[in-house]
């Protein structure tokens, strides 16, 4: 972008007006300074900095052991890479869920010290304290509703969430109230399209969509997951759109050859 030229915002604001004009969000992972810039500049709506860095990032199993600051860390480095997308940055598992000051804490420290705009985090009824305390400071915050990696352990399964009626129930009546005390968005994650495309009409603020069908105001993927890095998760949701895994190998691979072979550096790679 060149500096001359004025960049508009997308903002929380943005999204409602989306939303209300039927225009589809584009949401994609993002944990460091270059991938940010480059999505920035690809025209991307939001990045998320997620705990889901834990695994990409730090190769952990769950998404539990990152933590506050490490997530501080990711955002920063994200945020100094962008110029008009929206940054959410997950609160991490253990940032939030004890009580609502902590997690208000954990917010402000985020807000404050990475530059991002916005947090998200998981759960309905069971946090609707928190999401209240950390909107009662200015802070916007985007639930996450459904498959909730945080409580993996609880759950015991990746699964779709919400296919029996009773929780079905309990996820329309979370969503209406997130939205009754101020979230800007909601993810909705591995839950049966149907219900995904009713809960998506029946609130006025944008649904994102993972593993949740057409019906959501949009859709996010993890980045590593939608650009080949990582060859090992490939459930039904995900289209992958590049295979980075393999044209990274076959470079390095290439590299390797043309150092070993004395190809590389040749006279005019030299001083």
């Amino acid at each position: 972008m060149s500096p001359n030229k004025e960049v508009k915002r997308i903002t929380t604001n943005t999204l409602q007006k989306m939303k209300a004009g039927g225009e589809k969000i584009s949401m994609i992972t993002a944990y460091d300074f270059s991938f940010g810039k480059i999505f920035d500049e690809a025209g991307i709506d939001i990045i998320l900095v997620g705990d889901s860095a834990s695994n990409v990032f730090a190769g952990h199993e769950t998404t539990l052991p990152i933590t506050l600051d490490q997530m501080i860390y990711h955002a920063s480095a994200v945020v100094r890479g962008i110029e008009r997308c929206l940054v959410v940055v997950d609160l991490p598992f253990g940032s939030y869920q004890s009580n609502s000051e902590i997690a208000l804490a954990s917010a402000i420290k985020i807000m404050k010290e990475s530059g991002a705009h916005s947090v998200k985090l998981e759960g309905g009824e069971e946090a609707i304290d928190s999401v209240k305390k950390i909107i009662s400071a200015g802070i916007p915050v985007m639930g996450h509703l459904g498959l909730t990696p945080q409580s993996i352990y609880k759950f015991g399964t990746y699964n779709v969430r919400a296919k029996e009626i009773e929780e079905a129930e309990k996820l329309k009546r979370d969503a209406l109230l997130l939205q009754q005390v101020g979230c800007f968005a909601i993810v909705l994650e591995k839950i049966p399209a149907a219900l995904a495309k009713e809960v998506s009409e029946s609130l006025s603020i944008p649904t994102i969509g993972i593993g949740a069908g057409g019906g959501c105001n949009g859709q996010v993927l993890v980045m590593h997951d939608m650009l080949g890095i990582n060859t090992e998760f490939k459930p039904r949701f995900l289209r992958q759109y590049l295979n980075l895994h393999d044209e990274i190998t076959s470079a390095v691979q290439k590299y390797i050859s043309d150092v070993k072979s004395s190809d590389f550096p040749n006279k005019s790679e030299s001083y």
